[in-house]
C-alpha cells in the first residue's frame, strides 16, 4: 500500500503517533518527532490511517487491542510518543486501561491519553480557549489562562448529549410519534426518515429505534434531518433550533466559568458540516467578540499529534 511504502522511505527517522479515537472510528497520523506543521494540516512525509474505532465503551477491550494491533503493525518501530484523544475517556481508569494497551503495542514510547476535547484545542492552535464538539455526542470542555478547567456535558447518550447526532435523530422519531397519535399525516421529515430506515410508519420506526441500540446508526441520520432544517421544512427547523439552544447552553457554562473572554472552538461532523446549525450556536452563544468563535478548520487528529510532541525530552 502506498502509506507503507511511504513509511519504509522514512524508516530510521523518529516518530510520534497522533490518534483521535471516536465512537465510529480511529483516525491515526505518523509525523516525524522534530518536525511541527503551524497547524497547516501536517506535512507531506505524513502517514494517516483509518481503522474502526478503539473506543473501549464500544468495542471493549480485545476490540480496541484488535485495533492497535493493526495500527501498530502498520507504521512500524520507531515511535517514540503517543497521545490519544479519545471520546469518552472521562476517568482515570479507562485512561489508565487504554494507556496499557498504547504501551504494549509502543513499547519504550511516551504515552498520554486525553479526553478528546483537548486535541481539539490543540488542533486549533490554542493553549487557552473552550472547545464545542457535536458529533454523535456532544460535549463542551475549556482551559482559561491561568490552567483552570471546565467540562459540561458529554454524559453519554442515555444521559444527556443533547444537540448531538443522536439526539437530533432521537427528537426526529418524537415527531414521527406525535404526528401519529394526532391523526396527522408523515410531514416531509418523518417520510424521509421512515424511507431511511425501511418503517412503514410511525410505529415501526419506534420499534427499530428501540431494537437497533447504535447510537452511530442514529447519529448518522442526523444529517437527514439538518438538510431538510436548510431546506425550510418546518419540523426539522424546530429540531435544529433546539440543538442549537442545547450546544449553546454547554458553550455558556463554560465559557460561565472560564471566562467570556475565551475563544470557542466548535467541532464535530455534526457542527462542521452544518453552517447553518453552527452559527445558530454561535448567535446564541452571544459573545461580545463574535470573531472569537470558529470552526476547526483542520482534522483534530492534528492535535494529538502535537501533544505527542510535547512529551518527547526538549
Amino acid at each position: 500500500m502506498g502509506e507503507t511504502q511511504q513509511h519504509r522511505e522514512t524508516a530510521g527517522q523518529q516518530k510520534v503517533l497522533g490518534l483521535h479515537i471516536g465512537g465510529s472510528k480511529t483516525h491515526a497520523v505518523l509525523a516525524e518527532a522534530g518536525s511541527t506543521d503551524g497547524g497547516t494540516g501536517g506535512a507531506s512525509s505524513d502517514v494517516e490511517i483509518t481503522e474502526s474505532s478503539a473506543n473501549l465503551s464500544s468495542v471493549g477491550h480485545q476490540g480496541v487491542d484488535a485495533v492497535l494491533r493493526r495500527i501498530a503493525a502498520s507504521v512500524g518501530d520507531g515511535v517514540q510518543a503517543v497521545c490519544a484523544g479519545a471520546a469518552g475517556a472521562d476517568t482515570p481508569a479507562s485512561r489508565a486501561v487504554l494507556s496499557a494497551l498504547l504501551t504494549e503495542h509502543f513499547p519504550g514510547a511516551a504515552i498520554d491519553v486525553v479526553h478528546d476535547t483537548r486535541i481539539v484545542l490543540a488542533a486549533a492552535g490554542l493553549e487557552a480557549g473552550v472547545v464545542l464538539v457535536a458529533g454523535t455526542g456532544s460535549v463542551a470542555w475549556g482551559r482559561n489562562r491561568q490552567g483552570r478547567e471546565a467540562r459540561s456535558g458529554g454524559y453519554g447518550y442515555l444521559l444527556g448529549d443533547e444537540g448531538g447526532g443522536y439526539s437530533v435523530v432521537r427528537d426526529a422519531v418524537r415527531e414521527a410519534l406525535r404526528e401519529y397519535y394526532a391523526g396527522l399525516e408523515p410531514g416531509t421529515l418523518v417520510r424521509a426518515l421512515m424511507a431511511a430506515t425501511g418503517s412503514v410508519d410511525a410505529l415501526q420506526l419506534m420499534d427499530s429505534f428501540y431494537t437497533k441500540r447504535e447510537p452511530d446508526y442514529w447519529a448518522g441520520l442526523a444529517p437527514l434531518v439538518l438538510e431538510l432544517a436548510s431546506e425550510g421544512e418546518p419540523a426539522a427547523l424546530r429540531i435544529q433550533a433546539e440543538a442549537a439552544h442545547s450546544l449553546a447552553a454547554l458553550a455558556r457554562q463554560v465559557l460561565g466559568e472560564l471566562g467570556l473572554d475565551l475563544p470557542l472552538v466548535m467541532a464535530g461532523r455534526v457542527l462542521v458540516n452544518h453552517h447553518e446549525l453552527a452559527a445558530a450556536v454561535s448567535r446564541k452563544v452571544s459573545l461580545d467578540d463574535p470573531s472569537s468563535v470558529r470552526i476547526l478548520d483542520q482534522l483534530p487528529v492534528r492535535g494529538a499529534v502535537e501533544l505527542a510532541r510535547r512529551l518527547l525530552p526538549a
